[in-house]
């Protein structure tokens, strides 16, 4: 059987991992323990860039149970200064050509048309707006008020790199993260199933009715939901895909590698920075690293990528209202977490005492 028709068959449940899969216990907060097998992963059955199935194996690993949230992200800035990328003047260097209004500090925002537009056109609704970062995320008059627990947006590459190093956990590979997002289904389409809306279910945050014109709200939100709004997956992780995009270590591809051994990939990782480049801009070799998940901007009629395979490109120095991230932490490095996590704890207990 090949791993086309593996792809269509029934899905089917991985094995339950037995308690000695589980190191112990969890080196931060709400994290779940993911443990480690092998799955098909990608998609032949609707984007390029997901093809082909291919069978990969990987080590089990702590997983963040939910995107980082505003109200976390907040903490590592009180705590370090850091200021995002989106809240700094872009080098001109880096941007031969630029236009002066261009080069403020900005994000990028989905605007909603007031009328159909055509679809190959994505700056028919995305905005590029001064004054947009995580903490006003449509922008100047926008706040986080009553969004504590919704996932940090505005985040470029290197700010998550950041959060990751100072709370003493990683960003996940792209294998990594499609594993958990899978929950242990292995072969269905969704992180739940293969169909989408169970019994009339809404099992995440995405775009109902016609985009990017008409948001029906059937899952109760226009723009991003708090975390764990929606049923987690087999592995108790939420919000894997809708919601919004998620950041991971791979440098794009426009199709996934195959290893040619016989034993196939044993966690495969990284890609080449060289060829992430978008060749339709070569005067700004910017590059791209893999995000996964989809958003709440996906819909059927236009991107029907809230889905564990899918898969998209983003520039490391931009980030959006769609593109959040977790982290993970492996089995080799649970002890320097925790010793993190504990340094953290005393950190605030000393800043709060």
């Amino acid at each position: 059987m090949n791993t086309h028709d593996l792809q269509r068959a029934e899905p089917t449940r991985s094995r339950e991992p037995k308690q000695s899969d589980r190191p112990g216990r969890a080196p931060h907060k709400n994290m779940i323990w993911v443990p480690g097998g092998t799955y098909l992963m990608g998609s032949n059955g609707f984007y390029p860039e997901e093809r082909p199935v291919h069978r990969v194996t990987v080590d089990g690993f702590w997983m963040d149970e939910h995107a980082v949230t505003n109200a976390e992200f907040r903490r590592f800035v009180k705590a370090t200064g850091h200021i995002t990328v989106a809240e700094r003047p872009p080098d001109p260097a880096d941007y031969p050509g630029a236009r002066p209004e261009m080069l403020v500090p900005a994000s990028v925002v989905f605007r909603q048309p007031p009328h159909r537009v055509d679809l190959r056109n994505h700056y028919n609704w995305w905005a590029y707006v001064p004054g947009a970062n995580w903490r006003y995320p449509e922008g100047p008059g926008s706040t986080l008020h009553g969004r504590e627990r919704h996932p940090v947006v505005h985040v470029a590459y290197e700010d998550v790199a950041a959060y990751a190093s100072w709370v003493g956990k990683d960003l996940p590979t792209e294998v990594e993260w499609e594993f958990a997002a899978r929950g242990g289904l292995e072969g269905a389409t969704y992180a739940w199933g293969d169909e989408f809306s169970p019994k009339g279910k809404m099992m995440a945050n995405t775009w109902q009715g016609e985009f990017p014109i008409e948001n029906l709200r059937t899952d109760r939100f226009e723009r991003t939901a708090p975390v764990g709004s929606f049923p987690p997956n087999g592995y108790g992780l939420f919000d894997v895909t809708g919601n919004v995009w998620e950041w991971t270590t791979e440098w794009y591809r426009d199709r996934h590698q195959v290893a040619s051994s016989c034993c196939g990939n044993i966690n495969p990782s990284g890609g080449d920075r060289e060829q992430s480049y978008d060749p339709q801009m070569p005067d700004v070799p910017i590059p791209r690293k893999v995000i996964k998940g989809g958003s709440f901007l996906c819909a059927p009629n236009y991107c029907r990528r809230y889905r564990p395979a899918a898969r998209m490109h983003h520039p490391v120095d931009t980030g959006t209202c769609h593109i959040g991230f977790r982290c993970i932490v492996r089995r080799g490095t649970t002890e320097l977490a925790t010793r993190a996590s504990r340094e953290d704890i005393r950190e605030k207990g000393e800043h709060h005492g």
